[in-house]
């Protein structure tokens, strides 16, 4: 019988497979190592196991033991699934970026997940690399996994990942392409190749608000590091497992590039990937120019895609976040940005007195509404304006609105551009309606169109 004794041993040996249409016109041949095939979906089901074992063997993690870790969400992965083999309790904390799906997911293995703020210092009681250390201080029979300082983790990568690249290129590689997020996969691979062959070059790609690559080059951290969000990789901060000895070169890509090219490998190359091997390839398609047809490249893809189709892969969300654009932006493209929280046309009709309409406001937080009658508009209604007749006149609350009402908004053209909106938002328009064959579809409104202008 051929058999694995548990998952555990199916962790490793993914595949190298080659890259075409995407690369069409770039000489080097570039080489994707698929982390996804790993049984957690991501490359660090590596450093889970080897992270636990280390523990058991100095006695730091006992029989009933709890694991905990700072994450988002793939070394939680790897390390649940362990813990699931070997009879610990495993706890989480994530940043709130994160994906419900990496949530879920690490639930489904018995953890317990803990959420935190994004938005915070890196040192902050509150980020998710304290909040996991206060944990552990609470937790009898606890450890903290500790990913960004723990040597087993470029360990694990020097033993398995780099190993398994010069066998599947026959030692041919010329460089390997990486995120960087805690710096163990590209710290340990480039160990492990550099002692093979010292001429290997090792390119790291970071995403544009992390800190990493100016660190690299000025050797002096950003106080200010900008938010981004492409998951897995870059810091506010240099972990410990970040080894720029040996690193040649840092490269940064945009969370557009990012996930545009996460998209563009699904549907060109049939693999569907992270946000983070779109960083990857981005930045491996930036530095092939300076490689030849006689040089091979290989770029790590960390993990699954299937961990942000409520993200990356879900046009609305793109949308919102404005890494979808056509190159017109007209105001059927601003509707389809605005959140889903609310209906695209908020009205009132002629007949509602001045307390439904206030109360609709208040509902669904706005402060202008169109008089809609038999789905033409013939006049609107603006907050502050019907605030402040009320307030000198009480008996107003139950008339109809289409007694104090003024003028209607301007009405555009769906397909009509965000300029032709800016031009008619005077003063006296705080907001446009907008009209597709007919029908008046949406309202654009002056805080739209500042909102989506200041992303």
């Amino acid at each position: 019988m051929r058999f694995y004794e548990n998952i555990l041993g199916t962790i490793g040996n993914t595949p190298l497979i080659k890259l075409n249409r995407i690369t069409a016109g770039v000489k080097p041949v570039i080489f994707a190592k698929v982390e996804s095939f790993n049984p957690g979906g991501s490359v660090k089901d590596r450093i889970g196991v080897e992270i636990i074992e280390e523990a058991e063997r100095k006695g730091r993690l006992k029989p009933g033991g709890t694991i905990v870790e700072a994450t988002s969400g793939n070394t939680g992965v790897g390390i649940a699934i362990a813990a699931a083999i070997k009879g610990y309790k495993a706890i989480f904390t994530m940043p709130d970026k994160m994906s419900v799906e990496k949530i879920r997911l690490l639930e489904a293995y018995g953890a317990e997940v803990v959420i935190t703020p994004t938005a915070v210092p890196h040192d902050s009681p509150e980020s998710y690399t304290e909040v996991a250390k206060r944990i552990v201080r609470e937790t009898p029979n606890s450890i903290l996994a500790n990913q960004y300082f723990n040597p087993k983790n470029p360990d694990a990568h020097y033993k398995t990942t780099g190993p398994e690249i010069w066998e599947e290129t026959a030692g041919q590689v010329d460089a390997v392409v990486c995120g960087i997020g805690t710096g163990g996969t590209i710290s340990g691979v480039g160990k492990f190749l550099k002692e093979k062959n010292p001429h290997v070059k090792i390119i790291g790609v970071d995403p544009k608000g992390s800190v990493i690559r100016d660190y690299f080059y000025t050797k002096q951290l950003n106080p200010a590091p900008k938010v981004y969000k492409v998951e897995g990789i870059g810091q506010d901060f240099v972990p410990g497992t970040l080894h720029f000895e040996y690193i040649d070169d840092i490269i940064e890509v945009s969370d557009k590039e990012s996930f545009l090219m996460a998209r563009r490998l699904a549907k060109e190359e049939g693999i569907l990937a992270g946000g983070s091997s779109g960083t990857a390839l981005a930045g491996a398609l930036k530095v092939a120019k300076n490689f030849s047809e006689q040089h091979v490249l290989v770029v790590i893809f960390p993990d699954t895609g299937e961990r942000y189709l409520s993200k990356i892969y879900n046009d609305e969300w793109m949308r919102q976040n404005r890494f979808l654009e056509p190159e017109r932006i007209t105001l059927h493209y601003l509707l389809q940005g605005k959140p889903k929280d609310i209906p695209p046309l908020v009205a009132v009709a002629p007949t509602d007195t001045v307390r439904k309409a206030l109360s609709l406001m208040e509902e669904c937080d706005v402060s202008q509404v169109p008089v809609i009658d038999k789905g033409r508009s013939i006049g609107s209604i603006i907050e502050s304006e019907l605030l402040g007749a009320v307030l000198k006149n009480q008996s107003l609350f139950d008339v109809a609105v289409s007694t104090i009402m003024g003028e209607s908004f301007p009405l555009l053209n769906a397909e009509s551009t965000i300029e032709d909106a800016v031009e008619l938002l005077t003063r006296e328009n705080p907001a446009v309606l907008v009209e597709e064959q007919g029908k008046i579809i949406g309202i654009v409104t002056r805080f739209d169109v500042i909102d989506y202008l200041s992303k």
